[in-house]
């Protein structure tokens, strides 16, 4: 890792696009001869954003385990409110963020605010956990659910053994990596027909309830308040299930710079996913409570499977079909997202500048794609991924928080900044509220968790001053960090250059973006040499140079 002086970027709400040398891009567009220019590409249209966020945030959970909200709140009229309620506030957390992307159009979310807002320490601070920890352990529980649903039709009336769904899950692991490095268009198609089957399997949910409502099946609302034993510390609990499952509107702002018209488009997506998302959520709650009582839903494993079991008989199978296809689709929502967070930091100087690289010929940032793989592998096969999950639930809910309160802040400290879309205030601040008062109300409820999730947090302090502050590290330190970085890139080149090392420029396999900028600041790749080997050198020396090292 290098150290990169942070600039700001908005200082009159816009940026400065340039070449890496400053100058200012040429007239027209127009880049000279011989020379290419490397960007990710705009490829996401409205269509595709809001197939993105409904991808990401409908996973497993409301089709599994609605049950932690029931749990909490102790009865099935309170349930109903709670679902409402974490879907009002995920929609004022996404309209929130909507005139943060449209205001900062940046790629990387909650990191890039938080930067522009309070500075790179907690950006880091945030960017640390989510690496490390939050992401890898999230991905493996979407992926382990995703195996164990693929699996459930081949093994109806006997238990599914643990290796087999390790391994089916790595499978579709690998699947989302490779489609992700390949191609941002294919990712999308795949993304918008997994989002279609993800409703048509709400909609097997909601149908069959609708009509038990029809037939006068309302028994189990009636009374629909009483035995409520909800308390100050159920509440928090109820919240943070339901806030879980909606979580995901915040995902289109990672990948800002690569949404066509985003100051349309963005505020758009997140408004239409998130009320179709909203009144998904609420409908299959109902549903469950035409056929399934409380007692019923608590003592499921799979509410969907039980539903389906007791009105659709046979077809009951499509279910586990449908739910495999759902987490599928948040596997791959969450890891194209990620990617351009770690792209993003890299680019900035928090993380290691090999991920701050983009394939040349696919216009995929490869390396930011594939460091998630072994981190996620690697717990797939290892403990409790659950308690990771709720040791570092707190930290994602208190950096949102503090990424919109960044927009009341930016209210009041840039008053002048564009803002193609504005909300009124009190919806950040009482979103922001909500978050940080959910994140206090932990620490009383479940102070143990919540303290190791701190405890794991602050390492990323020192991890700052030690990876991105400290300029005069050992000299095995940096050599370690060159190797680190020049390895995976020399393999790539390899394997283009093929065995007897003939390449050209256009075969080169990836290509630096070095800059603070929003993914419009690019090197240009040098003319291409008559000597196969010659040229695939100078493309080596050329890469290493472009690292910085």
């Amino acid at each position: 890792m290098t150290r990169k002086p942070v600039v700001a970027t908005i200082p009159n709400g816009g940026y400065l696009q340039g070449t890496v040398k400053g100058s200012l891009p040429s007239p027209g567009g127009k880049e000279p001869p011989g020379q290419e220019t490397v960007m990710l590409k705009k490829k996401i249209t409205l269509l595709r954003g809001i197939s993105f966020i409904i991808g990401t945030i409908i996973g497993s959970g409301i089709f599994i385990s609605p049950k932690g909200v029931l749990q909490n709140t102790g009865s099935v009229g309170l349930s109903l409110i709670v679902w409402t309620a974490c879907g009002v506030l995920s929609l004022f957390g996404a309209m929130s963020y909507a005139e943060l992307g449209t205001s900062i159009k940046k790629s990387g979310g909650h990191y890039t605010y938080i930067l522009e807002i309070y500075g790179p320490l907690p950006a880091f601070v945030r960017v640390w956990v989510e690496l490390l920890i939050i992401r890898p352990a999230g991905t493996a529980v979407i992926s382990l659910a995703f195996g164990h649903y693929f699996l459930e039709p081949f093994f109806i009336h006997c238990e599914i053994p643990k290796l087999a769904i390790q391994l089916i899950t790595a499978v579709g692991l690998t699947a989302v990596m490779v489609l992700n490095s390949t191609s941002v268009s294919w990712s999308a198609r795949i993304q918008i027909f997994l989002t279609f089957c993800k409703l048509i399997a709400i909609l097997i949910i909601v149908v069959p309830g609708v009509m038990q409502l029809i037939k006068g099946q309302t028994q189990h609302f009636k009374d629909a308040f009483s035995g409520s034993d909800a308390s100050i510390m159920g509440l928090p609990l109820a919240f943070y299930y339901g806030m879980y499952a909606y979580a995901g509107w915040f995902y289109l702002n990672f990948v800002t710079e690569e949404v066509e018209n985003p100051e349309r488009n963005i505020p758009l997506a997140i408004g239409i996913s998130m009320a179709i998302v909203t009144i998904g959520y609420v409908l299959m709650n109902v549903a469950y409570f035409t056929t399934i009582s409380a007692e019923e839903l608590l003592l499921s494993n799979a509410v969907a499977v039980t539903f389906a079991e007791r009105l659709l008989g046979n077809f009951s199978l499509a279910v586990p079909i449908c739910v495999a296809l759902t987490c599928f689709g948040s596997m791959n929502g969450g890891v194209f997202a990620a990617s351009r967070l770690f792209y993003v930091a890299s680019r900035e100087g928090h993380l290691p500048e090999i991920l701050s690289m983009i394939h040349v010929r696919k216009h995929t940032p490869l390396p930011a794609v594939f460091v998630l793989y072994p981190l996620t592998m690697v717990m797939l096969f290892s403990g409790d991924l659950y308690s990771l999950l709720n040791f570092l639930s707190f930290a994602r809910w208190f950096f949102i928080g503090l990424a919109v309160a960044g927009l009341i802040y930016l209210r009041y400290k840039r008053p002048d900044m564009h803002r193609p879309f504005k909300v009124p205030l009190f919806i950040p601040a009482l979103f922001s509220f909500t978050c940080f008062f959910m994140v206090a109300l932990s620490l009383y409820s479940d102070p143990f968790s919540t303290g190791i999730g701190f405890i794991l947090t602050l390492t990323g302090v020192p991890a700052y001053y030690l990876f991105v502050i400290w300029d005069k590290k050992p000299k095995w330190f940096r050599r370690l960090s060159a190797i680190s970085a020049r390895f995976p890139q020399n393999r790539l080149e390899n394997n283009n250059c093929g065995c007897q090392g003939s390449c050209t420029h256009q075969r080169l396999s990836l290509h630096l973006q070095s800059t603070s900028g929003p993914g419009q600041t690019v090197h240009h790749l040098p003319p291409s040499s008559t000597s196969g080997r010659r040229s695939c050198q100078n493309s080596r020396r050329f890469l290493v140079n472009g690292c910085g090292s």
